[in-house]
């Protein structure tokens, strides 16, 4: 697949996809005669897993080191590692957002429960 391809196929920009692969994220992508990028499946499994990555907020820093250590033998603990330190930061996250929704859903509930006193009209 040409960038442009996967560009449309992971809504990646192609710039984001050659940053990527500039600081190690998509390791490998193969290359035309012609020095045209054509990835393939491994290498779209790179895109794919750094997008989703990347947009759960995942830290580039980790990434790089993951991949790193993915073409090394016997990492599988440091990567393992990366792995559960990232998600404890994304369930953090995750529990803020929760409260503050929680928060927004008892003002707004607040704020119904006002205007439906003042006008009962919009019950």
């Amino acid at each position: 697949m040409t960038i442009k391809e996967v560009s449309e196929k992971y809504d990646v920009s192609p710039d984001t996809i050659r940053y990527y692969e500039r600081i190690g994220l998509i390791p490998h992508v193969p290359r035309k005669e012609n020095g045209i990028r054509d990835f393939d499946e491994q290498a779209c499994g790179w895109v794919e897993f750094s997008k989703c990555m990347r947009s759960a907020g995942v830290q580039v820093e980790a990434l790089i080191e993951y991949v790193e250590l993915f073409f090394q033998e016997g990492t599988e603990a440091a990567r393992k590692e990366i792995l559960v330190e990232q998600r404890a930061r994304l369930q953090e996250q995750y529990d803020q957002l929760k409260a503050t929704m929680e928060r927004l859903d008892y003002k707004i509930a607040h704020y119904e429960e006002l205007m439906a006193k003042n006008c009962p009209s919009l019950k």
